[in-house]
């Protein structure tokens, strides 16, 4: 089933509140879920039974996941290769340590949502743009030519040495954007994910927006189902309507 619409806090918060705007990048930004279902139809052609979509999100979600709390100071790029690996095991073919690297770059390969790069250009004569990503930074850089926009600050999980949901992750980019004179009341943490965003975005007292891409498909696709479903701020089905309310808000 679909996921149930979450609560909408009551509405004291415009959307002109806020000085800057935090993203996650992948699933928010850049459509993860279709450069992975991409970069594995290596392995995948070689799986004799029927693998769905949302089957080959979900391993792929178990095995970062597990990944990621095992290595976190793994640059992400060589994690993928890893997990590459695993899902090969998991699924009983076989695989070539080219091909697992080959899977680990292709992050530069995923395409970006088409409502992103417009949706960006516009907020970024409003707020500050800011990424928290869970990649390391060389991939983000190729990522970061398909989105067409200067960021103002770029935190990296290769940054950091830990990724989302970790708390440090948050506190890192709290701590750094707060000596550039970026309060948390002044960021409005914009991101698809419950699970890497939401979740620990809430444990720190940050307001949220959920660009909810996945709201007509099933599950959680490529991320781990969260457990209870936090609040949220607001919420929209795409950039492209972030950017509507946005326009409203200034005629209101």
């Amino acid at each position: 089933m679909l996921i149930k619409a979450i609560d909408i806090k009551e509405q004291t918060m415009r959307l002109t509140d806020f000085k800057a705007l935090t993203f996650d990048c992948y699933g928010t930004l850049i459509d993860w879920e279709s450069g992975m279902v991409e970069g594995l139809k290596p392995l995948t052609a070689r799986v004799d039974r029927g693998l769905s979509r949302d089957d080959i999100l979900q391993a792929h979600a178990r095995h970062e996941s597990s990944q990621q709390a095992w290595t976190p100071g793994k640059r992400y790029s060589e994690l993928l290769s890893i997990v590459y690996k695993r899902l090969a095991e998991e699924w009983g073919v076989s695989s070539s340590l080219e091909e697992c690297a080959a899977y680990g770059r292709s992050v530069k390969d995923w395409p970006a949502f088409p409502d992103s790069a417009d949706a960006l250009q516009y907020l970024k004569k409003h707020f500050r743009l800011v990424i928290l990503s869970n990649v390391d930074n060389e991939s983000f850089a190729g990522s970061n030519e398909r989105l067409g926009v200067e960021f103002d600050a770029i935190y990296t999980a290769e940054d950091v040495g830990s990724y989302k949901p970790s708390d440090r992750n948050f506190d890192y980019m709290l701590d750094k954007l707060k000596a550039h004179g970026v309060e948390k009341q002044d960021i409005l943490h914009t991101a698809e994910s419950m699970f890497h965003d939401h979740v620990p975005g809430k444990r720190h007292g940050l307001a949220s927006c959920w660009i909810y891409r996945r709201h007509d498909k099933d599950g959680f696709g490529a991320t781990m189902n969260p457990g209870n479903l936090p609040d949220v701020n607001f919420r929209f089905n795409s950039m492209a309507d972030l950017v509507k309310a946005h326009q409203q808000a200034l005629r209101d």
